[in-house]
């Protein structure tokens, strides 16, 4: 029997998702396809905001700290967030010279309330869910969410297949993505939140406490975690990139392609929750770290649209562990009496890796081309896995039950 707060959740995380998935999964080929984006410029979609995150974070958390209660600021910066959804549905009416390079200044802008908003939901949530029902929850919500989702973009991609260079075809996504953005502000209102005056929270009012990093299993999620984003982020450009201007996918085959990772994750979350019950979740990382390191090489493979649907159901089934695993861990890893702390500074570190990893990404395009950039990820992934294998290794000799079993 789900609490109220839970059931709530899931509620506000579905129109959430809808509103990201009528937007944000049709960056790539708005840009290349209406405002005539460069390869830099593609990259920069997933490079800009984590830059902005990285700029935020820690004031992001100082603000946060410091407020009784955190909902309503979380929720009026999602919607200051989702206004400018209505923004980039006028960048079509700009010169065309200066169109790409102002939506790529909105999609970055759009993550300074973001930011705030993503950090406050975190810790709100945190709060809300009992840590025995923590794995049970986010394995059933990831898997709505996800199935909502996928619904999303398979009625995207039927009712839009013959519109990707229509510009007005994009206005009415970012339209419906800021009415659903109005719906998502409307959920976390709903959220019952317990009040915490400023005199009970001692020193969680300080700018950083660096004791976390003393914390062995926490220091050690930071080094393989950070490892797996960055190798997993490296390639989300090439993907946009290989997708768009190499397979010539529209509309319609971006949508399958998700319709397709999503179908798989939808079936795989409960299996990822059994096995990191069963064993652990940072010894069921190692497993979704070679399983995401297949994608690139496979991608690399063939343009054939049916192929790479394929591919994108395979790879669904080790995104699914990753959505549930790493969160899980991060959690599990951060001392409680300091969980604001370690989710704030995980976010950080997140946020440089994902600025720096696109671009790494885009580099290796511009210097080796597309195939080997592609296999390069590959290999970097596999490293990944093994260091996880190696966070596994090195606690269960130093016999640390929490890493063991979830």
């Amino acid at each position: 029997m789900r609490t109220y707060n839970e059931k709530i959740s899931i509620y506000h995380g579905m129109v959430s998702t809808v509103a990201a998935n009528l937007a944000s999964n049709y960056y790539p080929i708005f840009a290349i396809s209406i405002l005539g984006a460069t390869n830099y410029q593609v990259g920069l979609i997933s490079s800009l905001p984590p830059l902005v995150a990285l700029i935020m974070t820690i004031p992001a958390a100082i603000i946060l700290n410091r407020l009784d209660e955190q909902k309503k600021t979380v929720a009026m910066n999602v919607l200051w967030g989702r206004l400018m959804f209505l923004l980039l549905a006028g960048v079509v009416y700009l010169q065309s010279s200066v169109q790409a390079w102002t939506f790529l200044v909105i999609v970055a802008l759009m993550n300074v309330p973001g930011t705030i908003s993503n950090v406050g939901w975190q810790t709100l949530i945190s709060g809300m869910i009992a840590d025995e029902r923590r794995g049970a929850f986010f394995s059933d919500r990831n898997r709505l969410l996800t199935i909502v989702g996928m619904i999303t973009m398979l009625i995207i991609g039927i009712v839009m297949k013959n519109q990707s260079n229509s510009a007005v075809a994009y206005q009415i996504l970012f339209g419906l993505a800021f009415a659903f953005g109005l719906l998502e502000v409307a959920f976390l209102m709903k959220h019952k939140e317990k009040v915490q005056h400023k005199a009970d929270k001692g020193q969680r009012n300080a700018t950083m406490d660096w004791s976390i990093f003393k914390d062995q299993g926490y220091k050690w999620f930071l080094i393989a975690a950070l490892t797996f984003n960055f190798t997993w982020q490296m390639a989300w450009g090439l993907f946009n990139i290989y997708n768009v201007k190499y397979a010539h996918a529209t509309i319609l085959w971006i949508s399958i392609f998700s319709v397709a990772n999503q179908l798989v994750q939808i079936f795989s979350f409960p299996l990822w929750k059994k096995w990191a019950d069963q064993k652990s979740n940072t010894l069921m990382l190692v497993w979704v770290a070679l399983g995401m390191a297949t994608a690139p090489f496979l991608n690399a493979l063939s343009t054939n649209l049916y192929y790479l649907t394929f591919v994108s159901m395979t790879s669904g089934f080790f995104v699914s562990g990753t959505m549930l695993l790493l969160f899980n861990l991060l959690l599990e890893q951060s001392p409680k009496e300091k969980r604001t702390y370690c989710i704030t500074t995980y976010n950080v570190l997140l946020s440089f890796v994902a600025f720096v990893a696109p671009q790494v990404g885009i580099g290796l395009l511009e210097l080796t081309g597309m195939i080997p950039a592609l296999n390069i990820s590959t290999v970097l992934r596999f490293i990944s896995a093994l260091v996880f294998l190696l966070m596994y290794v090195k606690f269960m000799k130093n016999n640390k039950p929490a890493l063991v079993k979830s």
